[in-house]
């Protein structure tokens, strides 16, 4: 099947290429900033503008918090500008040349309503060209949605399918988090070792956030789940503005005193043009210190704390008509002390994770007469991490806590360099219009590495060591990774009704050594003449690139169990070495999709979708004993999958939006996932692996969130969030499974989040400040992160560390 679809894709990318005929077809692009005079002539921007642009192509947009929107690739032509707010309106006419940016002030007056009434049909449909399997939360969801701890990660759950996993870990529609992609303005941002998402930049430059399940354009790949997209604000070419919060910071209490600080997370945005209309800077600062509680544990000893600063610098230029380009820096580094503190194990326990990153981008497109898009971009990433226990006392395992120190110290320090080419055509007409894709893609990684792992007692009820696990010494590495991925795709339309969406990637990684293909199609039918009823789906083949931990895998040292006696002897005695018995591939998933999205009203939107994948080779441990010696394999012939289907309903009404959903999913697969032994927060013992629902696997969710416009200028925002448990196993003393896998489940999470926002205008020109405060867990439902899974404990089956009701006031000053 696999040659068949490749095969046939090829066929029509081929004929499509070799038949179409040149149309030019250039686009422009429009950026402006909507507000109002007051009577003492001090400007105020109107945030939540509603913008409509009439012309050759019907767009629409709505203003940010600061009053500015966007309107990207819109075709050459005169177009009206209308905009909207509650009492307020706005209409102008601008001319979009090839390759510029139209700036525009629009200034709203007050709305003078007439007495007849003009009732006329609306423009607003079903988006025929948006994938399908895709989800955004734009930019005025990420200005008012609760978010505990103000990054963009924690945005993502609003996305059906997300869910933050029992690790604390973001996991996409079904996949491990090392398994998605995961891009900042296009750029890969996942750290080389692990490839888990690292990277942390101020959510005040976070414009929106893609989640694609199902990219079936041939751009994407090194991934094996979903991936997602950050895009970033562009630079303001004309007035500079500046954003503050946060500056007071929100203290800790214990037993009803202040015990110094629970968070301090102040931050300060810039932008602005250093040339005007030429080039525009946008610079964010952000100090974060945080304390984590878990209240399971004494209360002076209760808390993890992180430290972190991150820097976000950004330009963006316009060079010419044709040309413009976009430099960004960023750096994160953050320091964890007491990391995975939990009810069994105390700050004593944990170790400290440092980890330290910077990435540079640089991107340039050029426009070409034709209206030909040519993209280049060039990304260099560093990614450190330290992980450095807290005491130097042996390991001890015991039935209901731990004792002594960490047990594993490393050091990683990888760096990445990555250069893209991607060509889209202007649109080509043969039985339909083709626009067409072709690109290239290279990226070279190393990590250099230091492992050592000290001495391990499990100890069981009667309060003696069962078993002792000793290892080799200290091991030291370098890997070195060269990627390759050459790509070509058509965006076929055929009518206004029917759009194909075909591909072709191939990729090469040094590691494997070896070139897998990598065919996809994807379709976007309407079932009506209106456009309001849309059906859309696809198939398609996605490989992974492969973590460089794993080849360093039998170059870390080596383990051996000991079975001992009451009284210390060693009874039995197993080492292990560490290999990779049948080589590696990368991993590969097999993905299709169907949805349907139905427009009932203009303001109401349904979409009923099913999507299933199927990855195999995917990388797994497993202990095999002979006798006296033994082998700790690492074998690439896991597999997981994934089923989910959707439904979901989005509601518009007077600037106010809703949106729900239901999700019914099963996440299955090989639980001895690699990274929970060698990664950053590593497991000592390893049983044998099986197969069971996966960690994350949450088989019913519903989720509810919205932005409501109410009365008095106030921004409503609330998010309920209701989950199935997730599951978990039964353990005896010698840390050996019990029965079957995952065979059991954490209570139901309930959460419900509000945030309440109100703008207002300061006695300072052209300055105002948005204040406000939310809630998190508004009713207190204990939604517990530990059980007592040891069947010998006495406390078998209780669930600790609940996350209690929190408030959070917020202060924003903007001018």
């Amino acid at each position: 099947m696999q040659r068949v679809l490749m095969i046939t894709i090829a066929l029509a990318l081929l004929i499509g290429c070799a038949l179409g005929q040149s149309t030019p077809e250039p686009t422009g692009c429009i950026r402006g900033v909507a507000f109002t005079t007051e009577q003492d002539q001090a400007r105020l921007v109107v945030p939540g503008t509603k913008i409509l642009l009439d012309g050759p192509v019907h767009l629409e947009a709505e203003s940010d918090g600061q009053g500015t929107f966007v309107f990207n690739s819109v075709p050459v032509g005169s177009y009206t500008l209308t905009a909207e707010a509650p009492g307020l309106t706005a209409t102008q006419n601008v001319d979009v040349r090839a390759a510029s940016v139209s700036q525009l002030d629009l200034e709203m007056k007050v709305q003078v309503v007439a007495e007849s009434t003009t009732v006329t049909a609306s423009a607003e449909t079903v988006d025929t060209k948006e994938p399908s399997g895709t989800s955004t939360v734009g930019e005025s969801a990420v200005e008012h949605m609760p978010n505990i701890d103000e990054q963009f990660q924690s945005l993502l759950p609003l996305v059906p399918g997300v869910v933050r996993g029992p690790n604390g870990l973001i996991n996409m529609k079904g996949a491990q988090n090392s398994q998605n992609g995961s891009l900042v303005n296009n750029a890969d941002v996942t750290d080389p070792a692990t490839g888990t998402s690292a990277i942390n930049i101020p959510i005040d430059v976070v414009s929106s956030i893609h989640v694609i399940s199902t990219p079936y354009d041939p751009e994407y790949g090194k991934f094996t789940g979903a991936v997602s997209n950050v895009e970033t604000r562009s630079g303001d070419f004309n007035k500079f503005r500046v954003s503050g919060q946060n500056f007071l910071p929100r203290l800790r209490r214990i037993d009803g005193s202040i015990m110094g600080i629970a968070a301090a997370t102040p931050r300060i945005t810039i932008s602005g043009p250093l040339v005007k209309d030429r080039v525009a800077f946008t610079q964010s600062f952000e100090y974060r210190y945080e304390r984590d509680p878990v209240d399971s544990l004494p209360p002076l000893q209760s808390y993890n704390r992180s430290e972190t600063f991150n820097s976000y610098t950004q330009l963006d230029v316009n060079i010419s008509q044709k040309q413009t380009a976009s430099a960004s820096f960023a750096i994160f580094p953050q320091h964890l002390d007491y990391y995975g503190l939990n009810t069994f194990t105390p700050q004593a326990s944990t170790p400290d994770l440092n980890e330290r990153g910077y990435q540079g981008y640089l991107q340039h497109r050029y426009v070409t007469d034709a209206g030909d898009l040519l993209t280049s971009q060039l990304s260099v990433r560093e990614f450190d991490a330290d992980v450095v226990p807290n005491s130097t006392g042996p390991y001890r395992l015991l039935i209901e806590t731990t004792e002594g120190g960490y047990f594993n110290r490393q050091n990683r320090d990888t760096t990445r360099t990555e250069w893209e080419e991607i060509f889209r055509s202007h649109p080509h007409h043969l039985f339909g219009s083709h626009e067409l894709t072709a690109g290239v893609d290279f990226a070279h990684s190393s990590y250099d590495g230091r492992q050592q792992f000290l001495p391990v007692q499990i100890v069981g009820v009667a309060g003696y060591p069962l078993e002792q696990i000793t290892f080799g010494p200290t091991s030291t590495f370098s890997v070195d990774q060269n990627e390759t991925a050459w790509f070509v795709g058509d965006k076929w339309t055929v009518s206004n009704r029917l759009i194909f969406d075909l591909g072709l990637r191939f990729d090469r990684d040094s590691v494997t050594d070896a070139v897998n293909p990598a065919p996809r199609a994807g379709f976007i039918l309407a079932l009506t003449k209106d456009n309001k009823t849309v059906l859309k789906g696809g198939a398609g083949f996605f490989y992974d690139r492969v973590p460089l931990d794993i080849p360093a895998f039998p170059d870390l040292p080596s383990r051996t169990v000991n079975a001992l006696n009451a009284l210390g002897g060693v009874v039995s005695s197993t080492e292990y070495s560490n290999v990779i018995p049948d080589g590696l591939r990368n991993p590969r998933s097999e993905v299709w999709n169907l949805e349907v999205d139905r427009e009932v009203t203009s303001n109401f939107l349904v979409r009923v979708g099913y999507q299933q994948r199927n990855t195999v080779h995917e990388y797994f441990l497993n202990p095999i004993t002979f006798g006296s010696t033994g082998d700790l394999a690492l074998s690439d012939r896991g597999s997981d999958s994934y089923k989910e289907f959707q439904i979901t309903g989005r509601y518009r009404i007077h600037h106010s939006t809703l949106n729900a959903s239901y999700v019914r999913s099963r996440a299955f697969g090989d639980l001895n996932d690699f990274n929970q032994f060698f990664g950053n927060d590593p497991q000592a013992v390893i049983d044998p692996n099986q197969r069971a629902r996966l960690n994350f696997d949450a088989p019913n969710r519903i989720l509810a969130w919205g932005e409501i416009a109410a009365p008095w200028k106030f921004t409503i925002s609330p998010v309920l969030d209701v989950h199935t448990g997730f599951p978990y196993s039964t353990i005896d003393q010698y840390r050996e499974f019990v029965g079957p896998r995952n065979d059991s489940r954490f209570p139901r999470f309930v959460s419900n989040d509000v945030q309440v926002l109100r703008q207002i205008r300061l006695p300072i020109k052209e300055k105002h400040a948005k204040i406000g405060f939310g809630v998190f867990n508004v009713f207190n439902h204990p939604n517990y992160r530990d059980v007592q899974s040891d069947l010998d404990s006495q406390r078998f089956g209780e669930f600790f560390n609940g996350i209690g009701r929190t408030f959070h006031g917020k202060f924003v000053l903007e001018f």
